[in-house]
Protein backbone atom coordinates (compact mmCIF):
# COMPACT_ATOMS: atom_id res chain seq x y z
CA UNK A 1 0.00 0.00 0.00
CA UNK A 2 1.38 3.20 -1.24
CA UNK A 3 2.76 5.53 1.82
CA UNK A 4 1.37 9.17 2.47
CA UNK A 5 3.61 11.64 1.05
CA UNK A 6 4.79 15.11 2.26
CA UNK A 7 5.48 17.96 -0.38
CA UNK A 8 6.51 21.17 -0.06
CA UNK A 9 7.19 24.25 -1.95
CA UNK A 10 9.77 27.26 -1.61
CA UNK A 11 6.49 28.94 -1.38
CA UNK A 12 5.01 27.02 1.43
CA UNK A 13 7.58 26.37 3.91
CA UNK A 14 5.96 27.96 6.60
CA UNK A 15 2.88 25.34 6.22
CA UNK A 16 2.79 21.78 5.72
CA UNK A 17 0.69 19.95 3.09
CA UNK A 18 0.25 16.62 3.11
CA UNK A 19 -0.94 14.95 0.31
CA UNK A 20 -2.99 11.86 0.65
CA UNK A 21 -3.38 8.58 -2.00
CA UNK A 22 -4.95 5.67 -0.26
CA UNK A 23 -4.31 4.42 3.09
CA UNK A 24 -6.85 3.30 5.99
CA UNK A 25 -8.99 5.50 8.46
CA UNK A 26 -6.75 4.55 11.09
CA UNK A 27 -3.32 5.25 9.95
CA UNK A 28 -4.57 8.40 8.69
CA UNK A 29 -6.03 9.26 11.88
CA UNK A 30 -2.47 9.12 13.33
CA UNK A 31 -1.09 11.02 10.50
CA UNK A 32 -3.12 13.97 11.16
CA UNK A 33 -2.72 13.70 14.71
CA UNK A 34 0.82 13.78 14.27
CA UNK A 35 0.58 16.95 12.20
CA UNK A 36 -1.80 18.41 14.26
CA UNK A 37 1.28 17.96 16.87
CA UNK A 38 3.71 19.56 14.78
CA UNK A 39 1.43 22.50 14.19
CA UNK A 40 0.69 22.63 17.84
CA UNK A 41 4.58 23.57 18.31
CA UNK A 42 5.57 25.21 14.97
CA UNK A 43 2.68 27.12 14.09
CA UNK A 44 1.66 28.75 17.48
CA UNK A 45 -1.20 26.89 18.79
CA UNK A 46 -0.04 26.19 22.12
CA UNK A 47 -0.79 30.10 22.94
CA UNK A 48 -4.28 28.58 23.86
CA UNK A 49 -2.72 26.92 26.97
CA UNK A 50 -1.26 30.20 28.83
CA UNK A 51 -4.39 31.88 27.51
CA UNK A 52 -6.53 29.68 29.33
CA UNK A 53 -4.49 30.35 32.51
CA UNK A 54 -4.76 33.97 32.79
CA UNK A 55 -8.30 33.23 32.35
CA UNK A 56 -8.26 30.88 35.13
CA UNK A 57 -6.15 33.17 37.50
CA UNK A 58 -8.21 36.14 36.78
CA UNK A 59 -11.86 34.55 37.73
CA UNK A 60 -10.19 32.68 40.50
CA UNK A 61 -9.26 35.69 41.95
CA UNK A 62 -13.34 37.04 41.60
CA UNK A 63 -14.64 33.59 43.29
CA UNK A 64 -12.34 32.66 45.67
CA UNK A 65 -14.44 34.51 48.63
CA UNK A 66 -17.69 32.85 47.61
CA UNK A 67 -17.42 29.88 45.93
CA UNK A 68 -18.86 27.17 48.16
CA UNK A 69 -19.57 29.53 50.81
CA UNK A 70 -23.14 30.90 50.40
CA UNK A 71 -25.77 29.89 47.45
CA UNK A 72 -25.62 33.55 46.13
CA UNK A 73 -21.45 32.92 45.76
CA UNK A 74 -21.62 29.32 44.76
CA UNK A 75 -23.95 29.77 41.96
CA UNK A 76 -21.93 32.77 40.45
CA UNK A 77 -18.80 30.81 40.79
CA UNK A 78 -20.47 27.63 38.68
CA UNK A 79 -21.45 30.32 36.23
CA UNK A 80 -17.79 31.75 36.02
CA UNK A 81 -16.60 28.34 35.70
CA UNK A 82 -18.52 27.20 33.09
CA UNK A 83 -17.84 30.59 31.27
CA UNK A 84 -13.88 29.95 31.49
CA UNK A 85 -14.71 26.25 29.94
CA UNK A 86 -16.69 27.95 27.21
CA UNK A 87 -14.59 30.52 26.02
CA UNK A 88 -11.40 28.07 26.23
CA UNK A 89 -13.31 25.30 23.95
CA UNK A 90 -14.88 27.46 21.61
CA UNK A 91 -11.54 29.43 20.69
CA UNK A 92 -9.19 26.00 20.97
CA UNK A 93 -10.98 25.12 17.21
CA UNK A 94 -12.79 27.94 15.44
CA UNK A 95 -10.19 28.52 13.01
CA UNK A 96 -8.75 24.72 12.62
CA UNK A 97 -10.69 23.88 9.57
CA UNK A 98 -11.55 26.82 7.63
CA UNK A 99 -7.72 28.19 7.79
CA UNK A 100 -6.86 25.27 5.57
CA UNK A 101 -10.06 24.55 4.00
CA UNK A 102 -8.26 24.42 0.16
CA UNK A 103 -5.82 21.99 1.62
CA UNK A 104 -8.68 19.61 3.02
CA UNK A 105 -10.17 19.70 -0.48
CA UNK A 106 -6.76 18.89 -2.40
CA UNK A 107 -6.41 16.12 0.14
CA UNK A 108 -9.85 14.87 0.03
CA UNK A 109 -9.45 14.40 -3.78
CA UNK A 110 -6.15 12.75 -3.00
CA UNK A 111 -7.94 9.98 -0.97
CA UNK A 112 -7.91 11.43 2.53
CA UNK A 113 -11.20 10.42 4.97
CA UNK A 114 -13.24 12.74 6.31
CA UNK A 115 -13.73 10.90 9.28
CA UNK A 116 -10.11 10.12 9.56
CA UNK A 117 -9.09 13.98 9.68
CA UNK A 118 -12.26 14.66 12.00
CA UNK A 119 -11.37 12.00 14.58
CA UNK A 120 -7.74 13.35 14.53
CA UNK A 121 -9.28 16.49 15.87
CA UNK A 122 -11.35 14.85 18.26
CA UNK A 123 -8.27 13.37 19.41
CA UNK A 124 -5.68 16.25 19.77
CA UNK A 125 -9.05 19.15 21.20
CA UNK A 126 -9.48 16.54 24.02
CA UNK A 127 -5.66 16.66 24.83
CA UNK A 128 -5.92 20.47 24.63
CA UNK A 129 -9.12 20.70 26.86
CA UNK A 130 -7.60 18.26 29.36
CA UNK A 131 -4.80 20.48 29.65
CA UNK A 132 -6.46 23.35 29.82
CA UNK A 133 -8.94 21.99 32.55
CA UNK A 134 -5.74 20.85 35.02
CA UNK A 135 -4.58 24.21 34.37
CA UNK A 136 -7.87 25.72 35.40
CA UNK A 137 -8.35 23.92 38.89
CA UNK A 138 -5.06 23.91 39.98
CA UNK A 139 -4.54 27.76 39.33
CA UNK A 140 -8.00 28.23 41.08
CA UNK A 141 -6.72 26.32 43.76
CA UNK A 142 -3.75 27.73 44.56
CA UNK A 143 -5.60 31.45 44.24
CA UNK A 144 -7.58 30.26 47.01
CA UNK A 145 -10.84 29.11 45.88
CA UNK A 146 -11.62 26.26 48.62
CA UNK A 147 -13.11 23.01 46.81
CA UNK A 148 -14.74 20.34 49.14
CA UNK A 149 -12.63 17.63 50.02
CA UNK A 150 -14.58 14.54 49.40
CA UNK A 151 -16.62 13.51 45.84
CA UNK A 152 -19.87 11.53 45.16
CA UNK A 153 -18.44 9.26 42.23
CA UNK A 154 -14.22 9.68 43.61
CA UNK A 155 -12.34 10.80 46.98
CA UNK A 156 -11.87 14.33 45.55
CA UNK A 157 -14.02 16.61 44.54
CA UNK A 158 -11.74 18.60 42.66
CA UNK A 159 -11.24 15.25 40.71
CA UNK A 160 -15.18 15.28 40.32
CA UNK A 161 -15.77 18.94 39.02
CA UNK A 162 -12.78 18.26 36.21
CA UNK A 163 -14.44 15.69 34.58
CA UNK A 164 -17.73 18.32 34.11
CA UNK A 165 -15.05 21.13 33.39
CA UNK A 166 -14.03 18.43 30.68
CA UNK A 167 -16.68 17.55 29.59
CA UNK A 168 -18.45 21.31 28.87
CA UNK A 169 -14.75 22.96 27.14
CA UNK A 170 -14.61 19.59 25.27
CA UNK A 171 -18.22 20.10 23.92
CA UNK A 172 -17.99 23.55 23.19
CA UNK A 173 -14.86 22.78 21.19
CA UNK A 174 -16.33 20.38 18.79
CA UNK A 175 -19.25 22.92 18.60
CA UNK A 176 -16.68 25.26 17.61
CA UNK A 177 -15.34 22.23 15.33
CA UNK A 178 -18.47 22.45 13.90
CA UNK A 179 -18.47 26.19 13.26
CA UNK A 180 -15.41 26.18 11.34
CA UNK A 181 -16.27 23.08 9.08
CA UNK A 182 -19.29 25.90 8.11
CA UNK A 183 -17.14 29.50 7.76
CA UNK A 184 -15.72 29.53 4.37
CA UNK A 185 -12.74 31.77 6.29
CA UNK A 186 -11.22 32.32 9.11
CA UNK A 187 -13.19 36.18 9.09
CA UNK A 188 -16.10 34.03 8.91
CA UNK A 189 -15.69 31.99 11.82
CA UNK A 190 -14.79 34.69 14.23
CA UNK A 191 -17.73 36.90 13.58
CA UNK A 192 -19.81 33.99 14.21
CA UNK A 193 -18.23 33.46 17.36
CA UNK A 194 -19.56 36.35 19.39
CA UNK A 195 -23.00 35.30 18.78
CA UNK A 196 -22.59 31.63 19.78
CA UNK A 197 -20.53 33.36 23.00
CA UNK A 198 -24.22 34.93 23.92
CA UNK A 199 -26.58 32.33 22.68
CA UNK A 200 -24.64 30.34 25.28
CA UNK A 201 -24.12 32.15 28.37
CA UNK A 202 -27.48 34.10 28.04
CA UNK A 203 -29.51 31.01 27.71
CA UNK A 204 -28.16 28.92 30.07
CA UNK A 205 -30.73 29.45 32.39
CA UNK A 206 -29.14 29.87 35.49
CA UNK A 207 -27.58 33.48 35.87
CA UNK A 208 -30.15 35.81 34.12
CA UNK A 209 -34.27 35.52 34.58
CA UNK A 210 -36.04 34.12 31.14
CA UNK A 211 -39.46 34.18 29.60
CA UNK A 212 -41.40 31.27 29.71
CA UNK A 213 -41.41 31.20 25.64
CA UNK A 214 -37.19 31.05 25.75
CA UNK A 215 -36.64 28.34 28.10
CA UNK A 216 -36.71 25.36 25.48
CA UNK A 217 -33.39 27.50 24.07
CA UNK A 218 -31.64 26.36 26.63
CA UNK A 219 -31.94 22.96 25.66
CA UNK A 220 -29.97 23.84 22.70
CA UNK A 221 -26.97 25.15 25.04
CA UNK A 222 -24.10 23.61 26.48
CA UNK A 223 -23.55 26.39 29.01
CA UNK A 224 -27.21 25.14 30.75
CA UNK A 225 -25.79 21.51 31.48
CA UNK A 226 -23.05 22.92 32.11
CA UNK A 227 -23.69 25.19 35.16
CA UNK A 228 -25.96 22.81 36.04
CA UNK A 229 -23.73 19.84 36.74
CA UNK A 230 -21.33 22.16 38.27
CA UNK A 231 -23.74 23.64 40.56
CA UNK A 232 -25.70 20.01 41.16
CA UNK A 233 -21.65 19.07 42.23
CA UNK A 234 -21.65 22.28 44.69
CA UNK A 235 -24.61 21.26 46.56
CA UNK A 236 -25.77 24.67 46.11
CA UNK A 237 -29.31 24.09 47.88
CA UNK A 238 -27.11 22.90 50.92
CA UNK A 239 -25.39 26.71 51.03
CA UNK A 240 -27.20 29.54 53.19
CA UNK A 241 -28.70 32.41 51.43
CA UNK A 242 -26.90 35.36 52.76
CA UNK A 243 -27.80 38.40 50.79
CA UNK A 244 -30.79 39.33 52.99
CA UNK A 245 -29.15 38.86 56.22
CA UNK A 246 -26.46 40.84 55.08
CA UNK A 247 -28.62 43.70 54.07
CA UNK A 248 -30.21 43.76 57.52
CA UNK A 249 -26.83 44.09 58.64
CA UNK A 250 -26.02 47.08 56.20
CA UNK A 251 -29.38 48.66 57.46
CA UNK A 252 -28.89 48.35 61.86
CA UNK A 253 -28.52 52.43 61.50
CA UNK A 254 -32.27 52.97 59.57
CA UNK A 255 -34.81 54.01 61.53
CA UNK A 256 -38.36 52.36 61.78
CA UNK A 257 -41.50 53.71 62.85
CA UNK A 258 -44.60 51.97 63.72
CA UNK A 259 -48.10 52.63 64.69
CA UNK A 260 -49.82 49.77 65.92
CA UNK A 261 -52.30 48.83 69.48
CA UNK A 262 -50.11 48.31 72.60
CA UNK A 263 -51.57 44.79 73.05
CA UNK A 264 -50.03 43.81 69.35
CA UNK A 265 -46.25 45.06 70.99
CA UNK A 266 -47.32 42.69 74.04
CA UNK A 267 -47.95 39.84 71.56
CA UNK A 268 -44.88 40.50 69.48
CA UNK A 269 -43.01 40.21 72.85
CA UNK A 270 -44.70 36.57 74.04
CA UNK A 271 -42.41 35.20 71.84
CA UNK A 272 -39.16 36.07 74.02
CA UNK A 273 -36.87 32.91 75.02
CA UNK A 274 -36.73 34.69 78.67
CA UNK A 275 -39.23 32.68 81.03
CA UNK A 276 -39.30 35.42 83.52
CA UNK A 277 -40.62 37.83 81.36
CA UNK A 278 -43.01 35.72 79.09
CA UNK A 279 -44.79 35.05 82.95
CA UNK A 280 -45.56 38.81 83.60
CA UNK A 281 -46.34 39.61 79.93
CA UNK A 282 -49.13 36.64 80.41
CA UNK A 283 -50.23 38.25 83.86
CA UNK A 284 -50.67 41.76 81.72
CA UNK A 285 -52.86 40.01 79.59
CA UNK A 286 -55.15 38.64 82.03
CA UNK A 287 -55.56 41.82 84.38
CA UNK A 288 -58.70 42.84 82.87
CA UNK A 289 -57.58 46.79 83.89
CA UNK A 290 -54.97 46.28 81.51
CA UNK A 291 -57.73 45.47 78.09
CA UNK A 292 -58.10 49.45 77.45
CA UNK A 293 -54.49 50.24 77.81
CA UNK A 294 -54.06 47.30 75.11
CA UNK A 295 -56.57 49.40 73.10
CA UNK A 296 -54.77 52.32 73.05
CA UNK A 297 -52.70 53.19 69.88
CA UNK A 298 -48.74 53.07 70.57
CA UNK A 299 -46.40 54.92 68.40
CA UNK A 300 -42.59 53.12 68.44
CA UNK A 301 -39.82 54.27 66.78
CA UNK A 302 -36.44 52.30 67.03
CA UNK A 303 -33.62 50.95 64.76
CA UNK A 304 -33.31 47.70 62.59
CA UNK A 305 -30.18 47.02 64.75
CA UNK A 306 -32.15 47.31 68.23
CA UNK A 307 -34.61 45.34 66.95
CA UNK A 308 -32.21 42.36 65.71
CA UNK A 309 -30.65 43.08 69.01
CA UNK A 310 -34.15 42.23 71.09
CA UNK A 311 -34.94 39.31 68.64
CA UNK A 312 -31.25 38.07 68.65
CA UNK A 313 -29.15 39.51 65.97
CA UNK A 314 -27.65 35.85 65.24
CA UNK A 315 -30.95 33.73 65.46
CA UNK A 316 -32.78 35.95 63.15
CA UNK A 317 -30.18 36.34 60.27
CA UNK A 318 -30.12 31.95 60.56
CA UNK A 319 -33.44 31.81 60.43
CA UNK A 320 -33.60 34.29 57.06
CA UNK A 321 -30.65 32.70 55.73
CA UNK A 322 -32.27 29.03 56.18
CA UNK A 323 -35.42 30.22 55.01
CA UNK A 324 -34.09 31.66 52.49
CA UNK A 325 -32.11 29.16 50.87
CA UNK A 326 -35.52 26.59 51.43
CA UNK A 327 -36.98 29.06 49.11
CA UNK A 328 -34.54 29.03 46.18
CA UNK A 329 -34.34 25.86 46.49
CA UNK A 330 -33.64 24.49 42.63
CA UNK A 331 -34.31 20.34 41.99
CA UNK A 332 -31.84 20.67 38.78
CA UNK A 333 -29.23 21.44 41.28
CA UNK A 334 -29.81 18.41 43.37
CA UNK A 335 -26.53 16.52 45.07
CA UNK A 336 -26.91 13.21 43.70
CA UNK A 337 -25.15 10.96 41.73
CA UNK A 338 -28.25 10.09 39.37
CA UNK A 339 -28.68 14.38 38.36
CA UNK A 340 -24.90 14.43 37.72
CA UNK A 341 -24.57 11.34 35.38
CA UNK A 342 -27.18 12.99 33.47
CA UNK A 343 -26.05 15.96 32.54
CA UNK A 344 -22.75 14.13 31.70
CA UNK A 345 -24.19 12.07 29.01
CA UNK A 346 -25.93 15.39 27.72
CA UNK A 347 -22.39 17.11 27.68
CA UNK A 348 -20.98 14.10 26.35
CA UNK A 349 -23.61 13.46 23.73
CA UNK A 350 -23.30 17.36 22.43
CA UNK A 351 -19.93 17.24 21.89
CA UNK A 352 -20.06 13.69 19.50
CA UNK A 353 -23.38 15.15 17.85
CA UNK A 354 -21.12 18.14 16.79
CA UNK A 355 -18.16 16.25 15.73
CA UNK A 356 -20.73 14.08 13.69
CA UNK A 357 -22.19 17.15 11.56
CA UNK A 358 -18.47 17.96 11.09
CA UNK A 359 -18.05 14.83 9.36
CA UNK A 360 -21.34 15.34 7.47
CA UNK A 361 -20.06 18.75 6.66
CA UNK A 362 -16.61 18.17 5.38
CA UNK A 363 -18.00 15.60 3.06
CA UNK A 364 -19.28 18.16 0.94
CA UNK A 365 -16.32 20.12 0.84
CA UNK A 366 -15.87 19.40 -2.91
CA UNK A 367 -19.15 20.74 -3.97
CA UNK A 368 -17.20 24.37 -2.29
CA UNK A 369 -16.92 26.82 -5.13
CA UNK A 370 -14.58 29.29 -3.47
Amino acid sequence: MPELGIRRTAKESKKEKISVRHRGRGAQVWIYLGKLLRMFVYQNDWKVIPMSALIAGLVGLVIRRRMFLNMEGTLMGSFALVCVCVWNGCFNSIQVVCRERDVIKRQHRSGMHISSYVVSHMIYQAMICLIQTIITLYLTNMIGVKYPSRGIFTPWMIADLGISMMLITYSSDMLSLWISSLARSATTAMTIMPFVLIFQLVFSGGMLSLPEWSEPMTWFTISNPGLKVIAAQADVNSRPFVTISNILGKMKDSEIEINTKAGNVLGILENTDDPELKLILEELQKDPGMQPLLEQDVHLKTTVGEVLRIAGEDEVKGTIEQKAAEASYVAAYEHTGKNIRGYWVRLAGFAFLFALLSMITLEFIDKDKR
